[in-house]
């Protein structure tokens, strides 16, 4: 079962988040040769998909979310969802988090 996490993301500023994965007993899963991949969407049903860039620290267990400044400028501000889903080394999917992104409008030109 996914953890529900929401995110706030400001428009036109550079966004990272990272989530650690741990097993019952709180320590790091080992992540050697898992895959991560990201979206949100204003919708579930939504064409339009906003990529996040993922990155995998395997011995650590970590899973790090990102977007540049120009991504999240090109953003129109309000809510979307999100999920994150790992792929194991036999490939088989789990979503690992989701929730809600509110974009936050920019001023700064």
């Amino acid at each position: 079962m996914a953890i529900k996490a929401n995110i706030v993301i400001d428009q036109g500023t550079t966004f990272q988040t990272s989530i650690n994965v741990t097993d019952d007993e709180e320590n790091p899963v080992d992540l050697t040769e898992y895959s991560a991949a990201a979206q949100m969407r204003k919708h579930y049903t939504s064409s339009n998909a906003f990529s996040f860039t993922t990155s995998i620290s395997p011995n650590l267990g970590i899973v790090t979310l990102s977007m540049t400044a120009n991504t999240t400028n090109t953003i129109t501000p309000g809510r979307y969802m999100y999920d994150c889903e790992l792929t194991d080394p036999n490939g088989a999917v789990s979503r690992l988090v989701e929730g809600i992104v509110t974009v936050t409008p920019g001023v700064t030109r």
